[in-house]
């Protein structure tokens, strides 16, 4: 092996090992996010989800508390941080205006690279602000 080639693989090897690992728990932040001025009074509440991924299994576990309504609808929606977006996955959750939120999911490799984006956000809808009462992105947390 030539000087130059053993340098260069050293500088790969170097490399590889200081390579953070990609992230595989994220963490969101449920907060009120009222659509329009008229129904801001109806949209209350807070919550924490975190998830895990694992492979292409995306795990989901959280609460929400404090809605004026029960919860109507759970998903997983695509957007960049403060955009609305379509929705990706449907949820678990309890129908009350205070409970748990769940969901297991298996995800594309596009998927998994949306995710550790930061694109992927979650809603919870209510009777009363059907267009969603509670959202949070689901971002890295550090290993």
């Amino acid at each position: 092996m030539s000087a130059t080639s053993a340098v260069c693989l050293a500088l790969a090897l170097v490399a590889a090992q200081a390579a953070p690992a990609p992230a595989t728990s994220f963490r969101a932040r449920l907060s009120p996010v009222p659509v329009e001025s008229s129904n801001a009074a109806k949209v209350t509440g807070s919550g924490v989800v975190t998830a895990t991924l694992s492979g292409a299994t995306l795990s989901i576990s959280g609460t929400f508390a404090g809605m004026k309504s029960a919860a109507t609808l759970a998903q997983i929606h695509m957007g960049q941080r403060g955009v609305r977006g379509p929705v990706e996955f449907d949820l678990q959750f309890d129908k009350s205006p205070s409970g748990t939120i769940t969901g297991t999911i298996t995800l594309t490799k596009v998927q998994v690279d949306t995710l550790r984006r930061g694109w992927y956000y979650i809603q919870i809808h209510a009777q009363d602000a059907p267009d969603g009462n509670l959202w949070g992105w689901l971002l890295a947390t550090p290993s």
